[in-house]
């Protein structure tokens, strides 16, 4: 597999019920999918962090 080729990962996630319609309100306004929101907030939230190299 060559090496900037990235591969996914699945897992459970428990939201509670707020969360997730925010979430999903997020993804509609954006025209994203939930799990397309919630990878680009995790994304976001690691850059600014500073612990993805980018």
């Amino acid at each position: 597999m060559p090496k900037n080729e990235k591969t996914t990962r699945n897992f459970a996630l428990r939201l509670d019920s707020e969360t997730m319609e925010a979430i999903e309100k997020w993804a509609a306004d954006e025209f994203r999918s939930v799990n397309g929101q919630i990878q680009w907030i995790l994304d976001q939230a690691l850059k600014k962090s500073g612990r993805l190299k980018r």
